[in-house]
């Protein structure tokens, strides 16, 4: 071993039917009675959401909801959430959602102390150093099985004008706990499981393939890609709470596993997101069995252990990208881009786009602006 590594794993996860609940205790023993509920306006309105203010309610939490963001977070989301959060006199911040919103979520946890302007501490540009001081303490519940935010470290802000991803990263922005219910990805309509379910095994697919040395973060993968495999038809079609609970977990460890880096497929998704204000996660399962095609050569062995991990058995490397595609068709996914409003007229801006993307550098192989182009154009 000719180098030095340094292995981080995130936080404290309470996983399980009901433990949604113990919100309110948790906050009280931190000494914490006023948080700031961060969350979209759809999950607003559910009905487990209102229990739970309800339940906060009658322990002595109080509960403010900001909810107005947009479905592709901006960076005025931020600075709102940080307004309601200094108006209302809140000490801390609990995350409650997707992506959306724990995105924005971890966002106003940064914005809270840090005053430069938000995108002065975007990582790409060396920002991560600039957060020095405290935060407030911050809790995220997941509802959906995709993203992983609940345990992530930074979060994707795009700037309201040209809609460019910032991304904001820091350890500091690390969910102190994490109460992870598989209960309340039950009413997950099934498009939305469906498309985070394959945002989620995109996540476990990139990270294992990430060119960045963290053979845990491989290891994870596998297994989350295995949960996956073995779940997501079934969570779409007939989804019983085991099932949830598999995909929330394969959700989870995609997370884990990705700060070991990502790769094309995510490079392909962000313009679609930032142009064409597509779901991330319908943007991730369209291109993945395009970027998964572009990859397979020179990393036969690798791939084949991804299908072994999927169910194909062994030495079936070869087949994933048709699985893949042919898994996007079984869930009801569209598999070319027209069907999601893609026409000629947008493929050179995207990858444009795509090309200074952040997340191609950790792809195993490199990807030109001409590889992009490509990709787009077969994917159309």
């Amino acid at each position: 071993m000719p180098h030095q590594y340094t292995f981080d794993f995130p936080t404290t996860i309470q996983f399980g039917q009901g433990v949604v609940a113990y919100l309110g205790p948790h906050l009280l023993e931190q000494g914490l009675s006023h948080p700031l509920l961060v969350t979209d306006e759809v999950v607003a309105t559910l009905p487990f959401f209102q229990k739970l203010i309800r339940n906060l309610d009658q322990q002595g939490v109080k509960a403010d909801v900001y909810s107005e963001l947009h479905k592709n977070p901006v960076k005025s989301d931020v600075l709102h959430g940080d307004q309601v959060y200094k108006e209302c006199g809140c000490d801390c911040v609990v995350g409650i959602g997707g992506g959306v919103a724990l995105d924005v979520a971890r966002a106003i946890v940064l914005r809270v102390y840090h005053r430069r302007d938000l995108f002065d501490y975007d990582d790409l540009e060396g920002g991560s150093v600039l957060v020095t001081g405290r935060v407030p303490y911050f809790v995220t519940i997941p509802t959906t099985a995709g993203t992983g935010s609940e345990v992530g470290r930074s979060a994707i802000i795009a700037e309201d004008d040209t809609r460019k991803k910032r991304i904001l990263f820091s350890p500091k922005l690390l969910a102190r706990q994490v109460f992870a219910d598989p209960e309340l990805t039950v009413d997950l309509p099934a498009f939305i499981t469906a498309a985070t379910g394959m945002d989620a095994l995109t996540h476990n697919i990139e990270a294992f393939l990430a060119k960045n040395y963290h053979p845990m973060c491989e290891g994870i993968a596998l297994e989350g890609m295995r949960l996956i495999a073995a779940a997501i038809e079934k969570a779409v079609a007939a989804p019983d709470l085991q099932v949830r609970a598999d995909m929330l977990l394969g959700s989870l460890m995609g997370a884990v596993a990705f700060q070991k880096g990502l790769g094309v497929v995510h490079s392909l998704a962000h313009p679609l997101s930032s142009l064409l204000d597509t779901h991330h996660g319908l943007a991730n399962a369209v291109n993945l069995p395009y970027g998964m095609e572009f990859n397979y050569s020179g990393f036969e062995q690798k791939f084949d252990q991804m299908a072994s991990s999927m169910g194909l058995g062994s030495g079936q490397g070869s087949r994933l990208s048709e699985y893949l595609m042919e898994l996007n068709r079984r869930l009801g996914l569209p598999t070319k881009l027209r069907e999601i409003g893609v026409g000629n007229e947008h493929l050179k801006k995207l990858s444009e786009l795509a090309v200074m993307d952040f997340a191609h550098p950790n792809n195993p192989k490199p990807v030109t602006q001409e590889d992009f182009l490509m990709l787009y154009q077969k994917a159309l």
